[in-house]
């Protein structure tokens, strides 16, 4: 089975595909916010059993305000794409992102500069991966 698993952000989304047989998740593709051409594009291509998205809570697991965004752009996913849509907690997936980018270019698996969009990708990555081992 096929999941997507977004990374909600006020200028762009992160998307990232994986599966319950490997039990693993990469980084695919940025979108501009409200870009629904492309994101229905990805879902149409991938055809995912379900979507996965990023709640961002402070550290505390309180919202903020960019929670009330990416609840209603869950929403909005579920009712445009009739597919189920699971929320999960992203704390510390930016900062997991960041982490993973450093150490891809230390160790030479990243020879290109680091652009805008591989956090956001990189963050939907750990948002899945971590939907996976849960409930893969």
């Amino acid at each position: 089975m096929i999941y997507l698993a977004f990374d909600y952000g006020e200028k762009r989304i992160g998307i990232a595909v994986g599966d319950s047989v490997t039990r693993t998740a990469r980084g695919l593709a940025t979108v501009a916010r409200g870009d629904w051409v492309a994101i229905t594009r990805l879902v149409s291509a991938w055809r995912p059993r379900a979507l996965i998205v990023g709640l961002p809570l402070d550290e505390e697991g309180a919202e903020q305000s960019i929670t009330a965004a990416a609840r209603r752009f869950a929403a909005e996913l579920g009712e445009r794409l009739h597919l189920p849509v699971h929320l999960i907690d992203e704390r510390y997936s930016s900062r997991a992102a960041d982490d993973w980018l450093r150490e891809a270019r230390s160790s030479g698996r990243m020879t290109r500069r680091v652009r805008k969009g591989d956090r956001d990708i990189q963050a939907a990555r750990v948002i899945l991966q971590q939907w996976l081992d849960v409930h893969g």
